[in-house]
C-alpha cells in the first residue's frame, strides 16, 4: 500500500468531476427507468478509471477476456464446484463482457452465480454422501494439491472421483495428527509414570486406526459444513462488490473497489483504529465467542464480557436484538461494531451456562502494535538501537489523537539517542506500506534535506517529493531490515537510503516490488441525490501514479535488491508484484539531482565480505539454506501420496528438519534485549504495558537475521 497523506486537492477533484459526470449520464438517459444500483456502480466506476487510472485500459474484448479469466479463477479457485461443460457455457461470454457493461447488464455474473449455486447444493450432498463411507489407506494413489496443475472436471464422475481424493486427502491429514498427538500423550504418560515410582496415572486409552478414521471424517464433515454454512450467506451485494472489484483488478493488483464495509476495514489497518468494543471474536459450530479483550478497550473497562463467552444476539442500544448464531463471523463483527459513543446490548452465554445482557458504549480501539515499538541491544559493550515498524500508518482522516509512523519513528531515535545507542536496526520486514508522505518524512530523518522519491502519472513529467528540513535525526550507523514482504513506502525508503549510500539495506534477494501510487475516492461523493436511495456505494482505490527512485529506477516489479543477501526461510514462495495477475511492468526515467552521504563514507563492499564470511560459518544460516531448497523441491512435488505411511514418512522427514534448526536455534546466544527507561517510566506499574513489550522482544532475542544486522552496525562503529 502506498497512498499520498494529503487532502482531497484540485486531481481529487477533477477525478469526483469524472464520477459524477459519468452518474449524471445514467440518470439522464434517453428512458425514464431510474438505473440499478448494480448498472451504476460499474459504469461509474469504469469511468472514473478510464479517467484517471494511470494506464488505462480500452473497454473491448481484450477487457473482456481479462474479466473473464480472473472472475472464472477466483470464483472456483480449486475447480471444485463448475465442470468442463459449464465453464464451456460461460465461455460464450468471454468477448462479451464489455458490451454488458455498455448495455447495464451483467449476464456473465448472473451465469456464473446460478451455475455456483447449483453446484454448491450438489456438491454438498456429494460430499455427504463420500464421508459416510470409511477410507482405508494402503492403496498407492495420489492427490494432485495445486489447482493450476488440474483442469475442470470433465464430467460429473470425474468430479465425484476429484472429491474423493480431495476428502481422503484432508481426512487422512487428521488421521496423522490424530497418530501424533496419542504418541506425545503414551510419551508423557510413561514420563510421569518414571518420575513416580511407577504408579501410572489414569490415561486416556488409545484409540484404534478405525477409531481414528472414524472421527476424521467427522471432523472433515464438520469443516465443510462450517464453510458451505458461510457460501450460502453470500449475498446479490457481495457477489457484485466481488464482480465490481475483479472488473478494478485487470487494470492493475492495486486498483480496488471497496464496498462499504471493506472501506472501514481498510482504514483501521491502515489507522490502528477503529471504534468498537475491542473484543476479538472467532466462529466455532456456529457460535461467535469471545477470544480475548484487548487490554484498556470499552469491552476490557465495562469488565463483564469474558473470554469464552458465547454471543447469542446483538442489539443497537433498545432495539430489538438480532439473533447472530450460525450468522458468518464478518456479519456478526459488523452488527458489533459502531460509532464511539453508541451503545451495543450484547446477549452472551457465560461459562456456567447463564444467559446476561451485557450492555458497553463503543470506544475507539487502538492497535498498539501497529505502531513503532524500539529496543535497546547490548552487544559485547556496544549500544545498538532496535525499532519495528510494522506499517507507514497516518491518520488520513485527521482524528484527534491520530498518529503518524514518521512522527512515531522520530520520537523512538529520540529515545535512543537518549540511551547512547551507537547504532540503529530499522525493521521494514513484513512491512506491506502505507503512507507515501510518512516515507518521505522518515528517509529525511537520517539525512539532509534533498529528494526521496520521483512520482509520475501515466502522462507528463516526474514530480520530485523532497525532505525539505535541513536537520538530520539520526546520522550514525544504519541498518535496514527487509525481505519479500516488504512494499511500497517500505520500498521507497529503502530505495533512498540506499541511493544516498546512507546506510546498509539487508535481506532477502528483493522486495516486493510494488511500485504504485493509490488514490480513494468515495462513489457517494460522485452520485446525484437522485441516487440516494441505492446508495452507499463504497469507495474505488486506483493506481494514479508510478514512483521512482531518485536514481531514475522504478521499484516496480523489480523491488529493491538489498546490499547485503541473507538465506530466507520465505524465498521459496512465489510472491510478489511479478507473481500478481496484471502487474505493471518495471521502467526508468532520468535521474533526479542528489548527493550521497559521506560522513563518513559507507563501506558498503567491506560490509558486505564481511557479513559473508559470518553467514558462510553460520550453522543458522547454512540450514536455512538447506531448508529453503528442499521446501522448494516439495513445493514443486505437488502430488502427494495418499497412502498413510508414505505420507507419514515425508511429514516425519518434515519434522526432523524442523527439529534440527529448532535444536540450533536454542544452542544459539539469545541477543541481550532491554525495554527503553524513557519507556519504562512512562509505563510505571501497568503490566498490560510490560507483558506487551516481553512478548514483542521474545522472537528477537534469538532472530539471526537481526544478530547478523547487530554484527553489520558494529562493523561500523
Amino acid at each position: 500500500m502506498t497512498f499520498p497523506r494529503l487532502k482531497v486537492g484540485l486531481y481529487a477533484s477533477l477525478v469526483l468531476a469524472v464520477f459524477v459526470l459519468a452518474s449524471y449520464k445514467l440518470y439522464r438517459r434517453n428512458d425514464t427507468s431510474i438505473p440499478q444500483k448494480d448498472e451504476v456502480l460499474i459504469k461509474a466506476m469504469l469511468q472514473g478509471l478510464s479517467a484517471a487510472h494511470y494506464q488505462p485500459e480500452r473497454i473491448d474484448d481484450n477487457f473482456s477476456k481479462r474479466v473473464f479469466d480472473l472472475y472464472l479463477k477466483r470464483v472456483d479457485v480449486n475447480k471444485k464446484f463448475l465442470l468442463a461443460s459449464d465453464v464451456t457455457q460461460l465461455r460464450r461470454y468471454q468477448a462479451d463482457i464489455d458490451d454488458q457493461v455498455h448495455r447495464g447488464t451483467h449476464e456473465f455474473l448472473d451465469m456464473t452465480t446460478q451455475l455456483m449455486d447449483q453446484r454448491t447444493k450438489e456438491i454438498q450432498a456429494l460430499y455427504r454422501d463420500i464421508l459416510a463411507k470409511p477410507f482405508e489407506f494402503t492403496t498407492d494413489e495420489s492427490y494432485q494439491s495445486e489447482p493450476d496443475k488440474t483442469t475442470f472436471p470433465a464430467d460429473k464422475a470425474a468430479q465425484r472421483e476429484e472429491w474423493r481424493k480431495y476428502l481422503k486427502f484432508q481426512t487422512m491429514i487428521r488421521v496423522s495428527e490424530m497418530m501424533d498427538e496419542q504418541a506425545k500423550r503414551k510419551e508423557k504418560s510413561n514420563a510421569t509414570a518414571s518420575t513416580a515410582n511407577n504408579i501410572v496415572a489414569t490415561a486416556e486409552p488409545d484409540r484404534t486406526p478405525v477409531q481414528m478414521e472414524a472421527e476424521a471424517r467427522k471432523r472433515v464433515l464438520k469443516y465443510l459444513n462450517e464453510q458451505f454454512n458461510d457460501m450460502s450467506q453470500t449475498d446479490a451485494n457481495e457477489r457484485l462488490a466481488s464482480y465490481a472489484n475483479t472488473i478494478a483488478n485487470t487494470y492493475d493488483p492495486h486498483t480496488e473497489y471497496f464496498a462499504p464495509r471493506q472501506k472501514d476495514d481498510f482504514d483501521e489497518a491502515l489507522t490502528g483504529r477503529f471504534e468498537g468494543i475491542g473484543a476479538s471474536l472467532q466462529e466455532k459450530d456456529g457460535q461467535i465467542k469471545v477470544a480475548d479483550l484487548l487490554p484498556g478497550s470499552a469491552s476490557y473497562r465495562q469488565g463483564e464480557l469474558k473470554a469464552g463467552d458465547i454471543i447469542l444476539r446483538v442489539a443497537q442500544g433498545p432495539a430489538e436484538p438480532v439473533s447472530v448464531e450460525g450468522l458468518r463471523l464478518d456479519k456478526a463483527v459488523a452488527l458489533i461494531k459502531g460509532k464511539k459513543g453508541t451503545e451495543v446490548r450484547l446477549t452472551v452465554k457465560k461459562l456456567d451456562g447463564t444467559i446476561k445482557v451485557i450492555p458497553i458504549i463503543r470506544d475507539v480501539v487502538i492497535r498498539e502494535e501497529t505502531y513503532a515499538q524500539s529496543v535497546l541491544i547490548n552487544d559485547s559493550g556496544k549500544k545498538i538501537g532496535y525499532i519495528r515498524l510494522p506499517g507507514f500508518y497516518a491518520d488520513f482522516n485527521d482524528n484527534n489523537g491520530g498518529r503518524s509512523s514518521a512522527d512515531d519513528v522520530k520520537k523512538e531515535l529520540a529515545k535512543l539517542k537518549q540511551e547512547n545507542a551507537q547504532g540503529v536496526v530499522l525493521d521494514l520486514r513484513f512491512n506491506g506500506g502505507g503512507s507515501l508522505q510518512d516515507a518521505v518524512e522518515m528517509a529525511g530523518l537520517f539525512f539532509d534535506s534533498g529528494p526521496v522519491v520521483q512520482v509520475r502519472s501515466g502522462q507528463g513529467q516526474a514530480s520530485i517529493l523532497n525532505d525539505r528540513d535541513p536537520s538530520v535525526q539520526y546520522g550514525g550507523p544504519l541498518v535496514i531490515l527487509v525481505n519479500k514482504y516488504s512494499a511500497s513506502a517500505s520500498e521507497i525508503l529503502a530505495a533512498a537510503i540506499q541511493d544516498y549510500k546512507r546506510g546498509v539495506i539487508m535481506g532477502s534477494a528483493s522486495t516486493y516490488g510494488k511500485g504504485t501510487v493509490q488514490r480513494i475516492f468515495d462513489l457517494d461523493d460522485a452520485m446525484p441525490a437522485e441516487f440516494n436511495n441505492i446508495k452507499p456505494f463504497g469507495s474505488l482505490k486506483l493506481t494514479t501514479q508510478k514512483f521512482y527512485r531518485i536514481n531514475g529506477g522504478s521499484t516496480q516489479f523489480k523491488g529493491v535488491v538489498p546490499d547485503i543477501i541473507l538465506p530466507d526461510v520465505f524465498s521459496y514462495l512465489d510472491e510478489g508484484e511479478k507473481e500478481s495477475d496484471y502487474p505493471l511492468k518495471w521502467d526508468e526515467i532520468t535521474s533526479a539531482r542528489y548527493r550521497v552521504w559521506n560522513t563518513p563514507a559507507l563501506p558498503i563492499d567491506k560490509l558486505k565480505t564481511s557479513s559473508q564470511a559470518r553467514v558462510a560459518a553460520s550453522p543458522s544460516f547454512k540450514l536455512i539454506g538447506d531448508m529453503v531448497q528442499r521446501r522448494r523441491k516439495r513445493k514443486d512435488d505437488t502430488m502427494v501420496s495418499l497412502k498413510l505411511a508414505t505420507f507419514r514418512a515425508e511429514q516425519t522427514e518434515a519434522k526432523a528438519e524442523s527439529d534440527k534448526y529448532e535444536q540450533i536455534e536454542k544452542g544459539i546466544q539469545p541477543l541481550n534485549i532491554a525495554p527503553l527507561a524513557f519507556d519504562l517510566k512512562q509505563w510505571g506499574p501497568d503490566s498490560v504495558k510490560v507483558n506487551r513489550n516481553l512478548r514483542f522482544t521474545k522472537s528477537l532475542k534469538k532472530d539471526v537475521t537481526l544478530r547478523e544486522a547487530v554484527a553489520v552496525v558494529k562493523d561500523q562503529i
